[in-house]
């Protein structure tokens, strides 16, 4: 729900503030421009320093006020994004972003990205890694069925399988903030195993809404999928997956993968849009990874993290 001015100082340095200006709350992100380190405001020219938020110029007036300023927001720039901090009670960084070294070294190189709108909470996202069960059913069906769950399950693609094996897992300290969920994944097709379709993924999920997918293949090569969540409003969460892959690997290749993870996705995304959260869920032995994965998740809320209208029914968020 917030609104934000991201923009890029002469010096080349990213700066993220709040896009309405103090003064008479003009939008900065729109017709604002960018003078040395600062953001200029398009209704008065006020302009703004991005490393801290002062103001630094006021056009019309004698003397700019020591309390003139903009807020500012924690950002970093890697692996090819601008991301920005968020912490409800306006809480430093606790961690930083890991560096992809192939992608710095652009050993790796952008090979595209899907964009989704999802329904739901954030949590429900990565929950999906500790539920492995899900695994074999939903994803289980051939890709070639597409993403519609009226026709996965047809008879007509029931020649070719994926069979997964999957296990998550919480990291211990310095890194309690991030946890790991390691896939095989093979395939067969009329009951026959096909090793071109071996794949070894490794998803590091760091923080509550970045994600780390790291694809090997003993003839294809290797690559990344990074995912983002980023909450627009409550229960309303955009999904980017950008694939970065070795650049001597002809590009139909991460191409093939990045589609194949998007028909895989957009199977959950129906899930998420419609299902309910179980507070309480009716669990079996082999789901316990599942409320372990919620005692981890909950380190990313705080006392005054945002709470929705309780219902007749309560959301346990």
């Amino acid at each position: 729900g917030e609104q934000l001015a991201a923009f890029r100082a002469w010096d080349g340095q990213a700066y993220v503030v709040d896009a309405y200006c103090p003064h008479l709350g003009a939008n900065l992100a729109a017709g604002g421009r960018v003078m040395g380190n600062c953001i200029e405001c398009p209704f008065h020219g006020w302009q703004f320093q991005g490393e801290d938020g002062k103001c630094t110029r006021i056009p019309y007036a004698e003397k700019v006020p020591d309390f003139a300023r903009v807020r500012t927001w924690p950002s970093c720039e890697v692996n090819g994004m601008l991301l920005v901090w968020y912490h409800c009670e306006g809480v430093d960084p606790t961690w930083a972003v890991p560096e992809q070294r192939e992608i710095s070294t652009k050993e790796w190189v952008f090979r595209g990205q899907t964009e989704h709108l999802v329904d739901a909470h954030i949590q429900e996202i990565p929950e999906n890694a500790a539920d492995t069960a899900h695994l074999a059913f939903l994803h289980g069906p051939a890709i070639l069925g597409g993403s519609d769950l009226r026709y996965t399950r047809s008879k007509l693609w029931d020649f070719m399988k994926h069979i997964w094996k999957a296990e998550w897992r919480p990291e211990p300290e310095p890194n309690e903030h991030c946890s790991r969920l390691l896939v095989q994944h093979t395939a067969t097709i009329f009951g026959k195993h096909v090793s071109f379709m071996d794949l070894t993924v490794s998803a590091r999920q760091v923080g509550p809404g970045l994600v780390f997918m790291i694809f090997e293949h003993a003839f294809l090569g290797h690559g990344i999928i990074l995912q983002t969540v980023t909450p627009l409003e409550p229960l309303l969460q955009n999904v980017v997956h950008k694939i970065y892959y070795q650049k001597n690997i002809p590009a139909i290749i991460p191409k093939f993968i990045l589609r194949a993870e998007c028909i895989q996705f957009e199977r959950d995304v129906t899930i998420w849009n419609n299902k309910q959260y179980q507070p309480k869920p009716l669990l079996v032995r082999e789901d316990s990874s599942i409320q372990k994965h919620r005692r981890w998740y909950a380190q990313f809320y705080s006392e005054k993290s945002m709470r929705l209208p309780v219902q007749r029914e309560g959301l346990d968020w």
